[in-house]
């Protein structure tokens, strides 16, 4: 697939006439984009935008007034997630592949800028850059795919190339250091979730390399070390610290650190099978349970769309991780498939946090739930991650 036209692949015959190339029937890009992912990916993103709606329609301390205020941002921050994913696509992850340098660079110097006079904090995260005009950035968002893909640059270089059947030790040293640098930074913010993230997709991105599993192993242990080394000389925040007391003992102090929790637990229980209806929640009318557009969003499925909503919600997730292992299974060349394993492990395991913390089953952690959570920086991140995969789909040779 030589050329850095990334549709320049077998079976693209551009017509005579018309500036954008036009595509035989069988073999169009637009045919050989994954719609299952696609389609997934647009259902979570418009039932988010209901939930978000539901949840901020009556907070007038939140939405300055306009019911609508939260509701129209989250569908232009998917608009303009939707705009990126085209985007990332029509660039191509070959293409981004040879930027990655720029792209790292800028990320690394994003979340640094955190760290200054520029950072901002909300609901208790020091992670914000605020822009201006109600706007904030949350660069640790870009950092997990900047790990991806300079992690997935190094490992498959010479595996693609046809040097080595698998990276070298030298190789996976050098791709934890590209990982470790912003995890670092991100980790004195102190943002632990993110952390807890980026350290799930390292872990991912190895497995898919076929590094030796002694890398796995010594990063596992090295962990469990490392979160005793937290605890010990006190990187962790207060309130961080609080919420694992609270995830150990959920009766602790529920009117204070265990409050979230507790009326999370109370609102999905609450829904029943069918649940109450959409906008006839009562802890969500009644504004019982906090950040319930961003970290607690699920709560409002359970509540107003009961088990089979939030179940729906579940299925939808579940499409989007299996149209994403058969890419990575799919794809011919090992980028390829470490790119879509470390969304794999991202999205995954990002899931599995933010449902988990509503269910009491893992602390709260600050993480929001990928296309449904109200956020900016994440909405962005996320469809950027599904164009990578559609553009490992579009790009992976036609077989006869």
């Amino acid at each position: 697939m030589a050329g850095t036209n990334n549709f320049s692949v077998p079976g693209y015959a551009p017509q005579r006439g018309g500036a954008w190339s036009r595509l035989t029937a069988r073999d169009s890009w637009v045919r050989r984009l994954d719609w299952p992912l696609l389609f997934s990916s647009i259902a979570l993103s418009f039932i988010g935008a209901l939930l978000v709606w539901s949840a901020t329609r009556n907070r007038t301390e939140l939405n300055h007034g306009d019911p609508y205020y939260f509701l129209l941002r989250h569908v232009l921050n998917s608009g303009i997630g939707f705009a990126l994913m085209i985007g990332t696509i029509w660039l191509g992850h070959r293409t981004l592949r040879g930027a990655v340098p720029v792209l790292y660079g800028i990320s690394v110097v994003l979340v640094l800028l955190v760290l200054t006079p520029l950072g901002a904090t909300i609901n208790g995260a020091h992670a914000w850059i605020v822009i201006g005009g109600g706007f904030s950035l949350q660069p640790s968002e870009f950092v997990k795919i900047t790990i991806i893909l300079g992690m997935a640059m190094l490992l498959a270089a010479k595996v693609d190339a046809g040097d080595q059947l698998h990276p070298d030790h030298r190789t996976v040293a050098k791709s934890l250091g590209i990982a470790v640098v912003p995890m670092a930074i991100v980790m004195l913010m102190p943002d632990l979730g993110s952390v807890m993230v980026m350290v799930v997709i390292v872990l991912g991105v190895l497995l898919a390399s076929g590094a030796s599993n002694r890398w796995i192993f010594g990063l596992i242990g090295a962990g469990a070390v490392g979160a005793a080394l937290v605890a010990a000389l006190g990187v962790l925040d207060e309130y961080q610290i609080n919420r694992f007391a609270a995830f150990a003992n959920p009766e602790l102090d529920p009117a204070g650190v265990g409050y979230n929790t507790n009326q999370a637990r109370i609102a999905i229980g609450s829904g029943g099978l069918y649940g109450a209806g959409l906008f006839n929640g009562h802890q969500t009318t009644g504004q019982f349970v906090p950040e319930q557009q961003t970290d607690f969003i699920f709560t409002v499925a359970g509540e107003e769309l009961g088990f089979i909503g939030a179940g729906t919600i579940l299925a939808l997730l579940g499409v989007v991780l299996w149209r994403a292992c058969r890419i990575a299974r799919e794809t011919t060349e090992l980028y390829g498939t470490i790119v879509a394993a470390g969304i794999i492990a991202w999205f995954a395991f990002q899931s599995f946090e933010n449902i988990g913390m509503t269910l009491g089953i893992m602390p709260v952690a600050g993480l929001p739930l990928p296309f449904v959570s109200y956020g900016g920086s994440s909405m962005f991140a996320v469809w950027v991650a599904i164009g990578l995969l559609q553009s490992i789909r579009v790009q992976r040779p036609i077989t006869a």
